[in-house]
C-alpha cells in the first residue's frame, strides 16, 4: 500500500468509526420518547430536533472554512515535536484557530438573540398539533443552552482535521453520542425531568465534548497562558487577517442555504403526495445518509492531505502540483470503492433492509419502484461527496458555492418540467439531477 494510501486511511477510518455513532443516538432518543410519550410527544421531540437541523445547518462553515484554512496553513509552516508530546503549531493555523473560534462565539450571541422569532417562524410553517408544538418548544429552549458547547465543537473539529488529526474529533463524537445516549435516558426514565430530560442529556453532552476537546488542544497543541493569547487575538482579529476567511465562510454559508434548498424541499415536497410517499421517501432518505456516513471519512482525509499539500506547493515555490493531483486520484478510487460496496448491498438486500425499517406492506410495495434510484445514488454521491472534500481543502469557496447554486437550481428545474408527467419520480428525478450537477461543475472546475 502506497504512502499515500495509508495517510488516506489514517484520516479516514476514524471519521468514519465516529459518523457510524450518530444513528445510535436517533434511535435510542426515539425509544426513550417512544416509552414514555404519546405521539404528540413523539412529534414533538421530531420537531425540536429538525429545528436544530435547520438552524445549525447554516453555520457548517465553521467546520469547513476552518478546515480547509488550517490544512494549508498547517503545509506551509513547519511542525516539530516538543519533548514528545505537544506539537508545535504554525502560527498561522493559531490565528485560523482563534478568528474559527470567535465567529463560534459571534454565531452564538446571534442565535441567542433571533430563537424565540426562529421557533415562532418555523412553527408557523410546520403542521402540527398544539401538543406537539409545545413539547418542541420545551426541547428547543432547553437545548439552545448548548449553543457555545455545538458551534465551538464545530470549530475545534474543523481546526483538528486541517492539522491532519481525524482521532481527536473521533474521540470527541463518540464521547457526545455516548453521554447523549446515557444522560438522555438516566434524566428522562429516572428522574422528574421526564421527556425534558432528552434536550437536557443532549446539552449535558455537547458541553462534555467542548471539554474533552479544549483537553486535547490544550494538552497536545496550545499552551494555556492567558495573556499570550489574548495577545494573538488582537493580532488574529486585524481587518487584513481575517479577510480570507471571512469571504470564504459567506461562500460557504451560501452553499448551505443552497444545501436547505434541496433537503428541505425534498422533504416537503415528499409530503404532498400523501402519507405513503413521504413514509418511502424518508427511509430512502436515511439509507442516502447512512452511505455519506462512510464516504464523508474519506471527504474528510481529501480536506486535510488536499490542504496540506497545496500549503506545501506554496510553501516551496518549486514543488510540482503531480501530488496534487496523485491524491486526488487516490481519493476518488477509496470513494468509488465504497459507492460500488454500497450499491451492489443496496441491490442485493436493499429490499431486506427497508424491511428492516418498517412492517407496513403499502409502504414496502410502494418503495419497490424507487430502489434503481437507492441502487444508483452511492456512486454519483461518492462523486458529488469527494469533491467537497477536495475543494474544501483547497479553500475554493467560490467554486463550491456557485456547484452548489447550480445544483440547487438542477434540482427545482428537473422537478418543476418533470412533475406533472412523472409524478413522485420527478422528486428522485430531480435530486439526482442535483448530484449529477455538482460532479460536471467541480470536475470541470478543477485546475491542478
Amino acid at each position: 500500500m502506497t504512502s499515500v494510501n495509508k495517510d488516506i486511511l489514517r484520516l479516514a477510518i476514524p471519521s468514519i468509526l465516529a459518523n457510524i455513532t450518530i444513528p445510535l443516538v436517533g434511535l435510542v432518543d426515539t425509544a426513550i420518547v417512544g416509552h414514555l410519550g404519546d405521539a404528540a410527544v413523539i412529534g414533538g421531540i421530531a420537531i425540536g430536533t429538525m429545528l436544530f437541523d435547520l438552524l445549525y445547518w447554516n453555520f457548517g462553515f465553521l467546520r469547513v472554512g476552518t478546515s480547509g484554512l488550517t490544512a494549508q496553513a498547517y503545509g506551509k509552516g513547519q511542525r516539530t515535536k516538543d519533548n514528545g508530546q505537544r506539537t508545535r503549531v504554525p502560527a498561522e493555523c493559531r490565528k485560523i484557530l482563534t478568528q474559527s473560534m470567535t465567529l463560534a462565539l459571534m454565531a452564538t450571541l446571534f442565535v441567542w438573540v433571533i430563537q424565540w422569532f426562529f421557533v415562532t417562524a418555523v412553527l408557523a410553517v410546520v403542521p402540527c398539533s398544539p401538543e406537539a408544538s409545545l413539547v418542541a418548544r420545551e426541547y428547543f429552549f432547553i437545548r439552545i443552552w448548548a449553543a457555545p458547547a455545538t458551534l465551538s465543537l464545530f470549530t475545534l473539529k474543523g481546526w483538528f482535521i486541517g492539522m491532519q488529526d481525524t482521532k481527536s474529533p473521533m474521540a470527541v463524537d463518540i464521547l457526545v453520542n455516548v453521554v447523549n445516549m446515557v444522560a438522555s435516558y438516566v434524566l428522562a426514565v429516572y428522574t422528574p425531568l421526564g421527556i425534558s430530560g432528552v434536550a437536557w442529556g443532549t446539552l449535558l453532552a455537547q458541553y462534555s465534548g467542548l471539554v474533552l476537546a479544549l483537553a486535547i488542544l490544550f494538552i497536545r497543541y496550545i499552551d494555556i497562558s492567558v495573556f499570550r493569547h489574548l495577545e494573538r487575538w488582537k493580532e488574529a482579529m486585524r481587518g487584513s487577517e481575517r479577510k480570507q476567511m471571512m469571504t470564504l465562510n459567506r461562500d460557504l454559508f451560501i452553499r448551505s442555504l443552497c444545501f436547505m434548498v434541496v433537503y428541505v424541499g425534498f422533504t416537503s415536497l415528499a409530503s404532498r403526495y400523501g402519507d405513503t410517499e413521504l413514509a418511502v421517501s424518508s427511509i430512502l432518505m436515511k439509507f442516502f445518509m447512512f452511505f455519506s456516513f462512510f464516504v464523508d471519512g474519506f471527504a474528510y482525509a481529501g480536506e486535510a492531505l488536499v490542504g496540506k499539500t497545496i500549503g506545501e506547493v506554496q510553501r516551496d515555490k518549486g514543488q510540482s502540483t503531480k501530488e496534487i493531483n496523485a491524491i486526488v486520484k487516490s481519493l476518488f478510487q477509496w470513494s468509488i470503492g465504497v459507492g460500488v460496496v454500497f450499491t451492489a448491498v443496496y441491490a442485493i438486500w436493499g429490499d431486506e433492509f427497508i424491511k428492516m425499517m418498517t412492517s407496513d406492506g403499502i409502504v414496502l410495495e410502494a418503495s419497490r419502484q424507487y430502489m434503481g434510484w437507492l441502487i444508483a445514488m452511492p456512486i454519483v454521491s461518492a462523486l458529488a461527496f469527494m469533491w467537497d472534500g477536495v475543494y474544501v481543502g483547497a479553500t475554493a469557496g467560490k467554486q463550491i458555492r456557485d456547484a452548489m447554486i447550480w445544483a440547487a437550481v438542477a434540482f427545482v428545474g428537473v422537478y418543476a418540467v418533470s412533475y406533472g408527467w412523472a409524478g413522485v419520480q420527478a422528486l428522485y428525478m430531480a435530486y439526482f439531477a442535483h448530484l449529477i450537477a455538482r460532479v460536471v461543475y467541480l470536475t470541470k472546475q478543477w485546475k491542478y
